[in-house]
């Protein structure tokens, strides 16, 4: 993906749409746009993981959710989750909504995560075939062994997963048991 010719919506605290702006301008200015991150499970207790690509233009190398991203002008947001889902981890299964949060994070190199993010969640039991440009690696993990993994080295993850699975760790553990044996 290119991510200087990416255009990203910018929203007020309520997610209506005010304007866009280049994706890279909007996170040197900090300013409030739409995205979403996908958390995907087995099913059976573990949680889908990946190692950004170190030459991300930020927060590369560091441990994440399945994927993020932003929707597109005119792009619904879960469309683009499916959308990016399968750019970034080689697959697509349906997804459901988990709901939303804002939050801000400086990411390092003068960049600012501001984003009223919508998080869903989908199940997958089959391969996962990274594209090479997005993810370098990827595990699964229970959500517990990460959560512990976090506290310990929370460096080695991204801001804003962190921040899942403090604000949305509820709704996160009840998706994740609804397809439990």
């Amino acid at each position: 993906m290119n991510d200087a010719r990416e255009t990203v919506i910018l929203v007020d605290a309520a997610d209506q749409p005010v304007g866009t702006a280049p994706k890279l301008a909007a996170h040197q200015r900090g300013d409030l746009h739409r995205a979403f991150s996908v958390l995907i499970h087995d099913g059976a207790g573990q949680l889908l993981l990946q190692k950004r690509h170190a030459g991300k233009y930020h927060s590369g190398g560091l441990w994440t959710n399945a994927c993020c991203g932003h929707p597109r002008p005119g792009e619904e947001t879960q469309a683009a989750a499916l959308r990016r889902l399968s750019e970034e981890m080689g697959f697509s299964c349906p997804l459901v909504p988990l709901g939303a949060l804002i939050y801000r994070a400086e990411v390092g190199g003068g960049l600012i995560e501001h984003e009223y993010v919508h998080l869903f969640t989908g199940r997958w039991c089959g391969a996962v075939t990274p594209h090479p440009d997005e993810a370098e690696a990827h595990a699964w993990l229970t959500l517990s062994t990460v959560q512990t993994d976090i506290a310990a080295h929370p460096d080695r993850y991204t801001a804003w997963f962190r921040l899942y699975l403090t604000r949305a760790e509820t709704e996160l553990s009840a998706a994740m048991q609804l397809d439990m044996p």
